[in-house]
């Protein structure tokens, strides 16, 4: 770290974190155990007084599929500032569309759909930074 003049350095991946920080000179390493996420319970069907926090819980919807990012990095909807994005609402997609790209470490990545469907919402924004395994696109499947 010394050598490349890093600060601060930072591995995430599925439940592990790794963080190292640079003070004074030491490396003071930090590895974090991410906790695995929190099953959704499915809603009640009999029960009309249900809390508010069971309705804030995100509702999966039937025959919709989400494309989520495979790797860290910049989300870009087409090739150029000048081109049209890859996918927008409607547009048909097979497991090989190519739906947009995602730049890592100055790497653009091609990211396919990996299923087939109609595009029914963009989630991200062009220029946005991403996470791995975060949501992009919603498909309807059926």
């Amino acid at each position: 770290m010394k050598r490349s003049e890093l600060s601060e350095f930072e591995l995430e991946e599925e439940g592990f974190k790794l963080r190292l920080t640079r003070k004074n000179g030491d490396v003071a390493p930090q590895i974090i155990q991410a906790a695995a996420p929190a099953p959704v319970a499915a809603p009640a069907t009999a029960a009309p007084t249900a809390a508010p926090a069971a309705a804030a819980a995100p509702v999966e919807e039937k025959g919709v599929e989400i494309v989520k990012s495979p790797m860290v990095g910049t989300f870009y909807s087409a090739s150029s500032p000048e081109s049209p994005a890859f996918v927008k609402v409607g547009d048909k997609v097979t497991a090989d569309s190519i739906v947009c790209i995602i730049e890592a470490m100055k790497v653009m990545n091609e990211i396919q759909a990996e299923i087939g469907g109609t595009v029914t919402e963009v989630l991200i924004e062009n220029g946005e930074a991403v996470e791995y395994g975060q949501p992009l696109f919603k498909v309807k499947t059926a």
